[in-house]
């Protein structure tokens, strides 16, 4: 929006928002300007801990539908799949620097041996 963090928390904490500011502020978040005008906390709630039908919902409701667009429990297999490659890719880093610092040791005695 282009706007100071200051800014934009004295238009959170304002009663109220002129059109032209509430209008760059739904762009931002991506909602309707309805949506911010209507919005209640109590609904939120009401909404996230009570399962509704989408045929049975008002016409404002519809505005704080809010419903999840991906499976979390995919979401989290997903994570914990990547974490165990991770994992294995930096066990083999691993264990080459390992082999590399033995070969160091190595060849430093090696080197000492000769000397003496």
């Amino acid at each position: 929006m282009g706007l100071s963090q200051q800014a934009i928390s004295k238009i959170e904490q304002s009663d109220k928002v002129d059109d032209n500011t509430l209008e760059k502020v739904s762009k931002a978040l991506g909602v309707n300007v309805e949506a911010i005008k209507n919005f209640s906390e109590q609904a939120i709630f009401n909404n996230i801990n009570t399962f509704h039908d989408s045929s049975s919902l008002n016409d404002h409701s519809a505005l704080f539908n809010y419903q999840c667009t991906f499976n979390p429990i995919d979401k989290l297999v997903g994570s914990l799949e990547e974490n165990k490659r991770l994992q294995e890719a930096n066990k083999k880093l691993y264990e080459e620097l390992l082999k590399s610092e033995r070969e160091k040791v190595v060849m430093l005695q090696k080197l000492l041996e000769e000397k003496k």
